[in-house]
């Protein structure tokens, strides 16, 4: 059975993608978002975090198109700063499908929607390709740090990543990776575990095939 829908208020960004069990900061300095920590921070602080589509990233001062997943996170630091502004740590809990936005009141500044919740498909019948498309991401990512990032190598010892379970692994190197903010709203939209993680192998693959060929800044990990 599916989960009813609730309303959420929604942060779109041009830029970031907010992935389920990561957590992101926030800076939130204009009239409406200001708005919308308060409201959430005195209510059950949540936020849906979007992304806006590309071709409308100059349009961000008014209420650009958005894509139609994003992921719901929960407030879980906050401080106000003296002229008002927000810094915020946002943790992402789980995905969501927009069903559509919502009127607001005329004293209300920031957008709001209706949402549908989006599991996190992963079954027990995937584990063993699973495992495949873990080792072969892993692989890939050591090599991309080596050939791009030299003196990082030494940091990603081969059990850097024992213990991290299969979902958080393939969220963390999703978000971690300087990939288009198209492809990691792709990653975001792949509608189960083993799918993220195949489509992250085909990127990771399509990267060391243009390191070969003499592009070096593809794949490079974010600092």
């Amino acid at each position: 059975m599916s989960a009813p829908d609730e309303k959420l208020p929604i942060f779109p960004l041009s830029n970031v993608v907010l992935f389920p069990r990561l957590a992101t900061p926030l800076h939130l300095f204009e009239p409406r978002y200001r708005q919308m920590a308060h409201d959430a921070l005195a209510g059950d602080r949540r936020i849906g975090m979007v992304v806006v589509r590309p071709d409308f990233a100059d349009d961000m001062p008014g209420d650009p198109p958005i894509y139609p997943v994003g992921c719901m996170g929960s407030v879980t630091e906050s401080q106000q700063l003296p002229d008002g502004r927000y810094s915020l740590t946002l943790h992402g809990e789980y995905r969501f499908r927009v069903v559509e936005e919502e009127p607001r009141p005329k004293q209300q500044l920031y957008r709001t929607a209706r949402v549908t919740a989006l599991q996190e498909r992963y079954d027990d019948g995937d584990r063993e390709r699973v495992a495949r498309l873990r080792a072969s991401v892993i692989e890939s990512v050591g090599v991309i740090v080596r050939e791009t990032q030299p003196e990082r190598a030494a940091s990603l010892a081969p059990d850097l990543f024992t213990g991290v379970d299969d979902t958080t692994l393939v969220n963390l190197l999703s978000n971690a990776l300087a990939l288009p903010v198209e492809e990691k709203q792709a990653l975001l939209e792949a509608d189960s575990i083993p799918e993220r993680y195949a489509r992250l192998a085909t990127v990771l693959s399509f990267q060391r095939v243009e390191l070969r060929s003499g592009d070096d800044g593809s794949g490079e990990l974010r600092h």
